[in-house]
């Protein structure tokens, strides 16, 4: 009966499987350098970062879908999604103010339709499915929720401080700016277990702040970019420490 039961045991183990045989660290390093090595086979196209963006975001598709499903990379609706709308909401509110504040309007911007579809599939879906969807769970299950938080914060900052098309300034306030974003969605993303949310409110950030309210004016004064990064950063800092979880029961992986 001893033997027969060890059978059982042994019949009943499942089969290793691709994601189970791939070791994590090689999974989070095909990650990590997936935008960067379609950057370079892709390129840019006429000074559109699209390509690029839109490869990034098929590939985290498919390699998401293999690796861990659709639950798994955080594309969850109904509460989680509306708790990441909420949280979200106010880091847009922030910089909408201030950047209604310091900076001038420039309207009359053509072609404003096409623009939200760029910023919803590729400059939002896209690479917040990168970063918060496959990167997120890969980094969760290395080393827990909030090194996936920060790490994938991190990483989304970085692509947008490269990629991304309201890049007005490449110095350090800029780029701590677009860190502090990132960890602020990624805060966001650990706590309600979803990045819909915060996807569809940065669309409506960018759109709204650089798109119906104008792009950079030519005769801005330099300090009034990095004063706008400045105070939303704070306000971003604000909601990451309320939202900093207390115990892993806070946890929304």
């Amino acid at each position: 009966m001893a033997k027969k039961s060890k059978q059982n045991r042994t019949h009943n183990q499942p089969k290793p499987t691709i994601r189970t045989a791939l070791p994590l660290p090689v999974r989070i390093l095909l990650t990590l350098l997936l935008p960067f090595a379609l950057t370079l086979i892709l390129g840019s196209s006429e000074g559109s970062n699209a390509p690029v963006l839109g490869g990034v975001g098929v590939a985290s598709w498919f390699l998401g879908l293999f690796w861990y499903g659709l639950p798994g990379l955080g594309l969850r609706g109904g509460r989680p999604l509306f708790a990441g709308i909420g949280f979200a909401t106010l880091g847009w509110l922030a910089f909408l103010l201030f950047r209604f504040t310091f900076i001038s309007l420039n309207l009359g911007v053509a072609e404003s339709g096409r623009s939200f579809v760029y910023l919803l599939l590729f400059e939002a879906f896209a690479v917040q499915l990168w970063a918060f969807g496959l990167l997120f769970r890969s980094l969760a299950e290395w080393r827990g929720g909030l090194t996936a938080a920060v790490g994938s914060g991190i990483a989304f900052g970085a692509v947008a401080f490269v990629l991304f098309q309201e890049v007005y300034a490449s110095d350090l306030p800029s780029l701590v700016y677009f860190v502090a974003w990132g960890i602020f969605y990624g805060i966001i993303r650990l706590r309600t277990g979803s990045f819909l949310g915060a996807m569809l409110v940065q669309t409506l950030h960018s759109y709204t702040v650089w798109v119906a309210l104008g792009p950079l004016p030519a005769l801005t004064p330099p300090d009034r970019l990095p004063t706008v990064y400045l105070l939303a950063g704070l306000v971003y800092l604000v909601v990451i420490w309320r939202l900093w979880p207390k115990e892993e029961a806070d946890y929304r992986i």
